[in-house]
């Protein structure tokens, strides 16, 4: 398991959001700063050969992003909270359902 500290308190709209996971994970230079291109490269960290990041997990392991502040990123950004967590589920579902293994998990304590 690989664990990933993602500084949320960097993250304040779409552009920066796209540009602490780009810088963080390393994603290629034709990055397309969206979110069908952050779910691209989120489902092949078990392929370095696909150039998609520069972070990658062994297959059947797991990346951890682990959110810092959820509940001030939470409530700064609600859509990029939300997309973090509605995206990483789509990673793995779509991997799932190819017959592979999920990849990403979040961690973060949000508040009650």
């Amino acid at each position: 398991m690989t664990v990933l500290q993602i500084d949320t308190h960097r993250i304040t709209d779409w552009p920066t959001f796209h540009a602490v996971f780009a810088e963080t994970l390393g994603f290629p230079e034709f990055y397309g700063n969206n979110l069908n291109a952050w779910i691209d490269c989120m489902s092949y960290l078990d392929e370095p050969s696909s150039g998609m990041s520069s972070i990658h997990v062994d297959i059947g392991e797991v990346l951890v992003l682990k959110l810092d502040d959820v509940d001030d990123f939470s409530e700064r950004c609600p859509e990029q909270y939300k997309a973090i967590v509605e995206c990483s589920a789509f990673v793995n579902w779509r991997r799932i359902e190819k017959g592979q293994a999920a990849v990403l998990t979040l961690s973060f304590y949000k508040s009650p």
